[in-house]
């Protein structure tokens, strides 16, 4: 039987639920995994390492909070997704495995903590992400603003990639985000329209595509990605209709990967997508006519965000080129 390795770093004297508002769900059975999409079990010495350093500078990654099943190569190529804002988030999606409660105060001295650890990391690029914070007037704008100003002072050859909220009634949010200039925004529309509702019901489909095509009228030097996840329902035509939809904001960049199911009380997998699937999916992506796919079972927004954003940039450089 496969191995699957949750790191829980919270104090084990709280006794808490991690997912309240899904106790009284019905459970769902967790389906067994396809052999195209197990992992094993991290053991390399640099992970160990990259695990120390995040816990040194009490920094909370996505790559815990969300169980990638990257964490393992990642960690032992010292990439880490930063979580910034705390580890409870204001939402309660379906398919995610954060905490979801109400989040403790900003903490003021994040941004150099985080900025210290791409330092010590020497990382080329960095992926800063966060919850969400429903609960500030801004959504945490200024935050992540802070926290790429301190990156670019202690870190200036990094390049940045944020994965950020949809700022749900945030008014101006999204401008302050922008100026601070991130190399990437990412936002993820992670599924199709139709299963919204019972999937990501506190988002918006048509907020978070406007939010991605904003960011290109405000700053069109900035790339912008997004990603979804499969197996949750969906149709190919769905798909299609959804890579029309982020070509026409200018979106540059589409990841797709396998959802997997967290917990019991968690959104079930309607299915697995077969390998030969993505394949089809990342063609029908590349003659839509985004700069950058990734559509693998294990794709996630920030898996080999470092070689990614380098291929974004050269062929960006290639179409340009073209056009004169």
């Amino acid at each position: 039987m496969p191995t699957r390795v949750i790191i829980d770093h919270r104090k084990k004297d709280v006794v808490k639920l991690r997912h309240p508002e899904k106790a009284h769900r019905p459970d769902n059975p967790i389906a067994r995994k396809p052999e195209w999409i197990r992992v094993k079990a991290p053991n390399h010495p640099t992970y160990h390492e990259t695990r120390a350093l995040m816990r040194d500078n009490k920094l909370v990654t996505v790559c815990e909070e969300a169980a990638c099943p990257n964490i393992g190569e990642c960690w032992s190529q010292r990439h880490a997704t930063m979580m910034i804002m705390g580890e409870i988030c204001t939402r309660a999606c379906a398919f995610c495995n954060v905490s979801t409660g109400m989040p403790l105060p900003l903490d003021t001295d994040e941004p150099n903590r985080v900025a210290e650890a791409v330092a010590r990391l020497g990382l080329r690029h960095v992926v800063i992400t966060s919850v969400d914070r429903d609960d500030l007037a801004d959504g945490g704008a200024a935050h992540f603003a802070a926290v790429i100003k301190a990156i670019r002072a202690a870190a200036p050859e990094t390049t940045i990639e944020i994965l950020t909220p949809d700022f749900l009634r945030k008014n101006k949010a999204l401008e302050v985000v922008v100026e601070a200039r991130p190399d990437v925004f990412n936002h993820n529309l992670e599924t199709v329209p139709r299963l919204y509702p019972t999937i990501r019901p506190g988002a918006r489909y048509y907020q978070s595509l406007r939010l991605l095509d904003r960011v290109k009228q405000l700053d069109p030097s900035i790339f912008t990605k997004s990603g979804l996840m499969l197996g949750l329902g969906e149709e190919k035509m769905e798909l299609a209709q959804v890579m029309d939809d982020l070509r026409v904001a200018d979106v540059d960049f589409i990841t797709m990967g396998q959802y997997l199911q967290p917990t019991i009380k968690h959104a079930p997998v309607a299915r697995f997508v077969t390998p030969d699937e993505f394949e089809d999916y990342g063609g029908m992506a590349r003659v839509k006519g985004f700069l950058q796919v990734s559509s693998s079972p294990l794709t996630r927004s920030s898996y080999h965000a470092d070689s990614d954003f380098a291929a974004l940039r050269e062929a960006r450089a290639a179409r340009l080129k073209e056009m004169r």
